[in-house]
């Protein structure tokens, strides 16, 4: 009988800190994303590419070739005006889908939505990030 109350103590404790690691997660993976934001509006193209996860610098392999893809498709992303976090959604156990909500430097609103990966080390990296207008957004 001792053991199974015992058992029962421990539940809440362990799905607290279930809990608590998901939060980790999610604010290790918005860390990155505002570091890579504020480094796109210092101009710092390395600081900014170093977020970018492997499957990004496949594709995009010098830091030059990243800016250049941001700066011409992501504008936005690049020179927000401001931005805040929305929606998050912890997808896997190393995966998190992440809204931002970004005025841009038209001063329209945007809606990015950011895919994060936990690497090997333990760091986020950045997967992919889609955008669009948003005529109204809510969180």
């Amino acid at each position: 009988m001792r053991r199974v109350l015992f058992a029962l103590a421990l539940v809440p404790m362990v799905l607290a800190s279930m809990a608590f690691a998901g939060d980790a997660e999610i604010k290790a993976a918005q860390t990155v994303i505002d570091s890579q934001l504020k480094a796109f509006l210092a101009d710092d193209g390395a600081t900014a590419y170093s977020f970018a996860a492997p499957n990004v610098k496949r594709i995009f392999p010098t830091v030059d070739t990243f800016m250049n893809m941001v700066t011409n498709g992501y504008a936005p992303v690049r020179r927000p005006h401001n931005y805040s976090f929305g929606k998050v959604e912890q997808t896997g156990p190393a995966s998190i889908v992440q809204q931002v909500l970004i005025v841009g430097p038209d001063g329209k609103d945007y809606e990015a939505v950011y895919t994060l990966e936990q690497q090997p080390d333990g760091s986020f990296k950045i997967t992919g990030c889609s955008l669009r207008a948003a005529t109204s957004v809510s969180t």
